[in-house]
This record gives C-alpha cells, sequence and structure tokens, in this order.
C-alpha cells in the first residue's frame, strides 16, 4: 500500500515540526513508510492531500490535529481507493477522540498498519464566507454556529500551552462574559426552533472543544447528525454544566435541545460565526448536510 505522511509542523504549539524526524524515524521502524509533506502555510494540506490521492496514494496518515484532518478531508472527501489514518498531535484531537484513535504516537502508527478500516459520515456546510460569497467546506467531525465558533477562534488565537481542555475551558468563560444573544431560526429536516441561543452544535462526532462529549450519542456512520440546541444560558448554568459535559452527562438540561437530521439550517438576524472542526471559515446563513459513508478511516 503506498503511503503518504501530510505532516502539520505547526501543530501541537510547533512542537510537531520538532519532533517529526523522530516520528518518522519510530514509523519506518514499526514498516509504516512513505513520502513525507510539510505544510507550510493554512491550507496547503488540501492541495497535498488531494496531489497525493491523485498520484496514487492508498493510505494519508495525517500528522496533526482537528485542523490538519479538516484540511485533509476537504482534499480527499468522496474520493474512492484512498484511506486516512492519524497520529494526533494536536491539542485538542476530537476526532481522534471520537474515532478512538489512541494519543499515543507508537499505538497510533500500529492503528495506522493493522487497524480495520471505517467507511465514516462527512458533513458538507454551506455558509457565508467572511469577505463575502458564498463558501462550502466538507467537517469530519463537529460544526457549529453561534457562541462556540468565538470560542475556538480565541483558543486558536492562544498559545494552548495548558493544553487543549483548559485552553477551551479558559476561552469559554472569556467569550461567555461578552457574548450577546440573538434570536436564532434552526430548521432540521424541516422542523423548525426560534428562540435565543448560545449555539447550535451540529454533531457528527461526540466530542468538541478539547474533550467535551457534548453529544454523547452521535455516530460518525449512521447517516444523520445529532443537532443540540443551546438555549438562552446564565452564569449558573455555565458554571454547573460545563464540568459536566467532559464525562457526556450534561443532557437532558432545561435549557437545551436534542434533535436528529441529515439537513441542517441556522440564520439568524446579525450572522453568527460558524465553526467546522475547530476552524471559523464565516458566518450564518449556514447550511449543514450529512454526505454518508464519504471517507475511509483506519481505527485500531
Amino acid at each position: 500500500m503506498r503511503t503518504v505522511f501530510l505532516v502539520n509542523p505547526a501543530s501541537a504549539n510547533g512542537s510537531t515540526g520538532r519532533r517529526w524526524p523522530a516520528i518518522a524515524r519510530r514509523a519506518a521502524e514499526a514498516g509504516l513508510s512513505g513520502d513525507s509533506f510539510l505544510s507550510g502555510e493554512r491550507g496547503d494540506l488540501t492541495d497535498l492531500a488531494r496531489r497525493a490521492a491523485e498520484e496514487g496514494a492508498e493510505l494519508l496518515v495525517v500528522v496533526g490535529g482537528d485542523g490538519s484532518v479538516s484540511e485533509v478531508v476537504n482534499g480527499i472527501a468522496g474520493r474512492e481507493g484512498v484511506a486516512l489514518a492519524l497520529i494526533p498531535r494536536g491539542t485538542g484531537w476530537d476526532f481522534a477522540r471520537s474515532l478512538g484513535i489512541p494519543r499515543n504516537v507508537d499505538r497510533a502508527i500500529g492503528a495506522a498498519l493493522t487497524g480495520k478500516t471505517r467507511t465514516i459520515d462527512l458533513g458538507r456546510a454551506t455558509y457565508r464566507l467572511w469577505a463575502g460569497g458564498e463558501g462550502q467546506t466538507w467537517f469530519a467531525n463537529v460544526a457549529s454556529a453561534g457562541m462556540s465558533g468565538a470560542i475556538a477562534q480565541r483558543a486558536n488565537d492562544t498559545t494552548k500551552a495548558l493544553g487543549g481542555k483548559a485552553s477551551y475551558v479558559w476561552a469559554t468563560f472569556a467569550v461567555f462574559a461578552r457574548w450577546s444573544n440573538t434570536e436564532v431560526r434552526v430548521s432540521v429536516d424541516g422542523e423548525t426552533r426560534r428562540g435565543r441561543m448560545h449555539d447550535v452544535i451540529v454533531s457528527n462526532g461526540p466530542y468538541i472543544g478539547g474533550g467535551m462529549k457534548i453529544c454523547p450519542d452521535a455516530d460518525l456512520e449512521d447517516g444523520a447528525f445529532d443537532v443540540l440546541l443551546i438555549g438562552d444560558l446564565t452564569k449558573r448554568d455555565l458554571l454547573l454544566t460545563l464540568p459536566k459535559t467532559f464525562r457526556g452527562k450534561h443532557l437532558p438540561h432545561p435549557r437545551a435541545e436534542l434533535l436528529r437530521g441529515t439537513t441542517v439550517t441556522v440564520d439568524a438576524p446579525e450572522p453568527l460565526p460558524v465553526e467546522l472542526d475547530g476552524e471559523q471559515p464565516g458566518t450564518t446563513p449556514a447550511r449543514f448536510e450529512i454526505v454518508p459513508h464519504a471517507l475511509r478511516v483506519r481505527v485500531p
């Protein structure tokens, strides 16, 4: 099987670039070897993944975090004959967590070598670009519209030196203190909800924000999203509920509603930030669609 490594040297606060020679050596010693391509700037991995697949690569090993996975997915989504494996090196690594891929480098290498291949669903988002006009992006794990987009941006703007969990918790309280709710209109397979909301979480996988099990029953292979509507929270709600999200014990909640569906639209009088696998490409109005069986992934 022809293997290509797609490496984001800036992931994990830049430590991936420093550690990559050692990781590559350990992979080769285990029997996993191939060409390596390192990204130079945001977006590079999409083009590198597409080119590698077009040139016959059968296994793309992503060395990075959720943002790196997102870029690669946007290069190979729906393409037959190529599978993705992951050596998690980001601070959030929620996609790897959703798939049960270990953080330990040697165990992740083992999964890439001898693991089984799952064919999972992907999401496809259509939204308004920050610069205007319409954008469309694939996402692998979780999308959202609302406060979580601002939280992800705040966390991405920090060094994340304390790790993904602490960075996202700090960013959550920092953004919540200044966030102003607005009326939001959400449609899930034609079923509509209106009201003041902090967030609309569109989950393909269960984890978000450095380990929050935000939609505990979300399944990457069931052909549908779990959609969590988070209503008008108080500071007390946040303080009491946030710790429970890391255990997936926060639902049911009187200010939240969980729906399921294949197509979700979100709109509001004022544009809300859209978040896709930790990245913030634009704003509402947004549409999220499930695309079944769109990605092959190596898992333990």
